[in-house]
């Protein structure tokens, strides 16, 4: 574990650009929640909170924490109009619930649950390229081979992006959260990725209206609620934020999952023991993932008044950094945090704030389960050993999301 970054004086330092930070944030979050709460970063003038109970009352409390100029640090995207491209994450209130319910009406916990087969037949067909690949050369690119195309397969499944384009739009997703080395803000790449992706959901929403077809693109548009329909730039936001937040944190998440438990291989023993029975310990292997090392780290919010929390007055005006990540790793809710257990009790993981809580709560998070449910149960039935390298491994860099870039891994397939 490295040291927690601090200034020549060793005051703590905050700094949620800096590449030395993304390579292992922990401690810093550690220093945070005992020394300093909710620190005022001078440098970026954020207000950081990093206790769970802070965390959690921030989240539950979107009438002082807003999400009126969106969730994001970087100065270009914090804008009154965030909602724009980020949908109902940059709402508060009456406009938030209006747009949320009628994306739910069409974004189903059915609709997630008849994708099911679908990202079964994926699952399958990555491994056996993965795995052939593994064959091959000794080992496969974990990211590369298989997490970072079966979470935005599923996503253009269910958009309806047709299969020659979904490589592109992958590509696109993935500008626009890589941050560059020493620039503070969106970079230019991002930011022409960003106009490239609603440029294309511009057009396909277009096609909708004048085509239909069975995909949520087309339900998005017949969506109505007491006689309130979806804009085209309404919709256009919700695919946006679908193909950054939902691709990008579940290819993570699969990244983490493999990543710690390689680092602990009695764990990985026993889990890779019950190939015929693997969910007893796959769906905890997700949580304490999820906890322990979660995709999304932290969470912009405006601060509508001046607020009080642990004691320290935060000024109207402000921008507040939610850090889910410090949250999942506070001693005050969680026995031994830093340690990475498949068997934390139940009661400790359902205290977990990776999808945030209240009317914010994320709303792909079961699409994000089911998929790591199914990938990680056919993973323990095909696979009997893995190792990842985690000295060759290449984390990505970026102010939101946490995870690889590459990670290479030899597998052993289980004997026919």
């Amino acid at each position: 574990m490295t040291a927690a970054p601090t200034r020549p004086d060793g005051a703590l330092h905050f700094d949620p650009y800096d590449y030395h930070f993304h390579e292992d944030p922990y401690p810093t979050y550690q220093r945070l929640r005992d020394e300093d709460p909710v620190h005022h970063a001078v440098g970026d003038d954020i207000w950081v909170i990093s206790r769970h109970a802070d965390v959690f009352a921030a989240l539950r409390d979107d009438e002082t924490f807003s999400n009126r100029m969106g969730v994001s640090l970087d100065a270009t995207a914090w804008s009154p109009d965030a909602h724009k491209v980020m949908s109902f994450l940059g709402l508060d209130g009456a406009e938030q619930a209006r747009v949320r319910k009628l994306v739910s009406a069409a974004f189903t916990p059915r609709r997630v649950r008849e994708l099911t087969p679908e990202v079964q037949a994926l699952t399958e067909r990555y491994l056996a390229s993965t795995l052939a690949t593994n064959a091959e050369q000794g080992e496969a690119d974990w990211i590369r081979d298989f997490a970072g195309k079966l979470p935005m397969d599923v996503i253009s499944e269910m958009m309806g992006v047709p299969v020659p384009d979904r490589d592109e739009v992958r590509r696109l997703a993935d500008l626009v959260v890589h941050r560059e080395d020493g620039v503070r803000d969106v970079p230019q790449a991002g930011m022409e990725a960003s106009i490239e992706l609603m440029t294309y959901y511009s057009a396909m929403v277009k096609q909708r209206r004048a085509n239909a077809t069975d995909d949520l693109t087309s339900a998005l548009i017949a969506a109505e609620v007491e006689g309130e329909k979806l804009s085209n730039g309404e919709i256009m936001a919700f695919l946006f934020l679908m193909v950054v937040a939902g691709n990008e944190t579940t290819t993570k998440l699969l990244g983490n999952a493999l990543f710690h438990l390689s680092a602990h291989p009695g764990q990985r023993t026993e889990l890779l023991s019950h190939p015929d029975a693997p969910d007893t310990l796959v769906v905890p292997w997700i949580e304490e993932t999820l906890r322990h090392d979660t995709s999304s780290q932290m969470l912009a919010r405006y601060v509508v008044a001046d607020t009080e929390l642990a004691g320290v007055t935060i000024p109207a005006g402000s921008k507040a950094l939610v850090l889910l990540g410090s949250a999942n790793r506070d001693d005050r809710v969680f026995s031994d945090p830093t340690t990475f257990d498949i068997h934390r009790d139940r009661s400790e993981l359902s205290q977990i704030l990776s999808f945030g809580t209240g009317r914010h709560f994320c709303l792909g998070a079961n699409l994000a389960r089911l998929e790591a449910k199914v990938v990680l149960n056919e993973l323990v039935r095909q696979v009997e050993h893995f190792q990842v390298h985690a000295d060759r491994s290449v984390r990505v860099h970026s102010t939101s999301v946490r995870g690889f870039a590459s990670l290479p891994v030899t597998f052993t397939p289980r004997s026919a």
